[in-house]
């Protein structure tokens, strides 16, 4: 492998890390508590990816260096996860506890720098000192990384799709701490540090990640969600008015699909589909895609996006929502993606959302 392309990739990504770091903490779109702590895990996990990846001993740097910055990264990460599924853990008196270990660290390591300026201790045990503290450090981190997946999976206070995003993380996470485990025994054992090469490249990945999936993505699902909340908080139904069946139409399923659509806002469901619907009806596929065909002269897809497209018109509408992305709005709306979401409205209004906001706020 060649260290001065893995090298200049490290840097790469270490750069990229810091400025979603301080991105995160300063544009308004992603400012908040949980992202703060994400801001903080991000930057100490790039520290030590650089610090671990180029030499940095008889530096000042060496004083950040293992395992002080591993020990503030685990509990920072667990506070992050807390933060987003809302755990009640946040209010117990005993949960600030778990930042100890950092400050016990950080005094030891404090003492020991400074011994190599006065030489106070022995090198054995200053050798020593540090092989427990780093040994110390990966445990906690595995607990708290396990127990935040554990308390992840046990959640009912947050949707879905934020919970695989978390759990997502997660595992990434795990997966680091593993090769980060196989690196310490290779390098011990066998004396190489192909598995260390490894680890770095998984870190800069994960930074790659975070930027591209990660911090974008989970917004739009937490905007998505705030959306929600509000909706239902306010009891409105940003949807059409109901429509009037036509006198000539007695089909217990077309009443009964108006209810689904209005009533329960089944259209929301990004994963609805034709058997779906045809299957909370009572009917077979062929015969719901006939009855809607013939009675709304519409297809089943047509006449539910016919309903997505008209919620989305009402909340780009809708100052309130003005701080809010167009994509999280067409995930509120029931479009399963932002493409799927674009072509829909153009298609229907011959503009794009975007375009759609603009008009209102003018006029």
């Amino acid at each position: 492998m060649n260290t001065i392309l893995l090298g200049f990739a490290i840097i790469v990504s270490g750069s990229i890390g810091y400025f979603i770091s301080i991105a995160l903490v300063t544009t308004s779109f992603y400012k908040n508590r949980a992202n703060n702590y994400l801001s903080l895990s991000l930057f100490l996990l790039t520290s030590l990816t650089l610090f671990g990846w180029f030499d940095i001993e008889d530096t000042v740097l060496e004083f950040l260096n293992n395992p002080v910055l591993e020990y503030l990264f685990g509990v920072t990460l667990f506070t992050y996860f807390l933060i987003q599924i809302q755990h009640k853990y946040l209010k117990e008196s005993w949960y600030k506890w778990l930042y100890l270990p950092f400050i016990c660290s950080l005094i030891i390591e404090t003492i020991l720098y400074l011994d190599t300026i006065f030489n106070f201790y022995n090198s054995d045990f200053v050798d020593l000192q540090f092989h427990i503290m780093d040994n110390a450090s990966f445990v906690y981190n595995v607990f708290l990384i396990f127990w935040g997946r554990k308390l992840i999976k046990g959640s009912h206070t947050i949707s879905e799709d934020k919970k695989s995003w978390l759990l997502r993380l997660n595992l990434f996470i795990i997966c680091i701490i593993i090769c980060w485990l196989l690196s310490t025994i290779e390098f011990y054992v066998f004396d190489s540090e192909y598995a260390t090469s490894f680890l770095w490249i998984l870190l800069s990945f994960l930074l790659w990640w975070v930027l591209y999936y990660g911090v974008f993505k989970l917004q739009i699902i937490v905007q998505k969600d705030e959306i929600h909340q509000y909706l239902v908080s306010k009891k409105t139904h940003n949807t059409q008015a109901k429509k009037k069946i036509r006198e000539t139409t007695v089909s217990k399923i077309i009443t009964s699909l108006y209810i689904l659509m209005e009533e329960e806002e089944l259209y929301k469901n990004p994963l609805l589909s034709r058997l779906d619907l045809a299957n909370r009806l009572g009917t077979s596929e062929g015969y719901l895609s006939q009855i809607i065909n013939q009675e709304i002269n519409k297809s089943v897809i047509q006449f539910v996006n016919e309903y997505r497209i008209e919620a989305a018109k009402n909340l780009l509408h809708d100052p309130v929502f003005n701080k809010y992305s167009i994509e999280a709005i067409g995930m509120e709306a029931g479009f399963k993606s932002k493409s799927a979401f674009y072509s829909a409205f153009k298609k229907s209004l011959g503009m794009s959302p975007g375009a759609f906001r603009k008009l209102q706020k003018t006029s």
